[in-house]
């Protein structure tokens, strides 16, 4: 068996194990240090198969970016996970039931792919010599799928804007930071108290 194989069968091991120990994992910063895990050993296999330019995306993107944000808002959020655990058992036979519809559509699809002779005919077309792994993922993106990379992007621009609504709606009871007040109060708008010890709230 080859460096190549045997590196490859490390990186899918490891990247299956973590993906599975994401969704079991009881604590949510194991969750995220799980996924970290397994995109980091995600981009170990783009490196197997020549594919640099994504692997760098993946660990600066996801590693970087994504799967960091994850993890500073799991730990600052204060979630009662004991009151979100109760009713599992009612939600249980319909979560089942999805699980299984969505594991049969795959074992449809992976046996339809693997039986198929024409998908066995079919083989990859050569690169051109003289492009980069970057350039052919360039042409790929912006000629073949270049209508569904925009609806990617449309779609992720409506998740940003959804988010947004989301988190400035107003809700009674919440402060809200008023910038232009705090920009425009003078030095005579404010009152100063003296507060003697035990006189707090």
């Amino acid at each position: 068996m080859t460096v190549e194989a045997l590196a490859f069968y490390l990186f899918s091991i490891i990247t299956v194990a973590s993906g599975l120990m994401v969704i079991t994992a009881r604590n949510p910063v194991h969750s995220v240090l799980y996924l970290i895990l397994a995109f980091f050993n995600a981009a170990g296999l783009f490196v197997l198969l020549g594919a640099e330019f994504l692997a760098m995306i993946l660990v600066i993107v996801y590693v970087g970016a994504v799967a960091v944000l994850f993890l500073f808002v799991v730990m600052m959020l204060d979630i009662n996970f004991q009151k979100l655990r109760q009713g599992f058992a009612n939600y249980l036979p319909v979560g089942g039931l999805i699980g299984l519809v969505l594991l049969g559509e795959l074992v449809i699809v992976l046996g339809g792919w693997y039986f198929s002779p024409a998908v066995k005919a079919v083989a990859q077309a050569p690169t051109p010599d003289g492009v980069t792994n970057t350039q052919a993922l360039g042409l790929l993106f912006y000629t073949d799928y270049a209508f569904l990379f925009e609806g990617a992007g449309m779609i992720l621009l409506i998740a940003m804007i959804g988010a947004i609504v989301l988190t400035h709606r107003q809700r009674p009871g919440v402060k809200r930071q008023n910038i232009g007040r705090q920009v425009a109060r003078r030095g005579t708008d404010i009152e100063i108290k003296k507060v003697e010890p035990g006189q707090g709230a």
